[in-house]
C-alpha cells in the first residue's frame, strides 16, 4: 500500500475539495497523484507558498515553503 499525504495544509487547501491523505495499490499511482495534486496546488492556490512532493519509504508527502520568507533578507519587507 503507497499513500500520499499532505504534511501542512495552508488556508487554501483547506478550502479546496482536496483530500489530505490517500491510498493506492501501486508506488506509480501514488507518485502519479502526488504530482498531480502538487501541479494543480502550484497552479490554482493564492501563490504566497510552493508546493513540493517527496517520496519517504512508502509514502509521497506533500509540503509547502514560503520562497519569500526562505530568501529573506532579514530586514522585515518579506514578512
Amino acid at each position: 500500500m503507497y499513500r500520499v499525504v499532505v504534511s501542512n495544509q495552508c488556508a487554501c487547501f483547506k478550502n479546496s475539495n482536496m483530500e489530505s491523505s490517500s491510498n493506492f495499490e501501486t508506488r506509480e499511482d501514488a507518485k502519479n497523484k502526488a504530482l498531480e495534486m502538487v501541479e494543480k496546488m502550484n497552479k490554482d492556490f493564492c501563490g504566497k507558498h510552493e508546493f513540493d512532493v517527496q517520496e519517504m519509504f512508502t509514502n509521497y508527502v506533500i509540503s509547502f515553503y514560503n520562497p519569500a520568507r526562505d530568501n529573506c533578507c532579514g530586514n522585515g519587507c518579506c514578512m
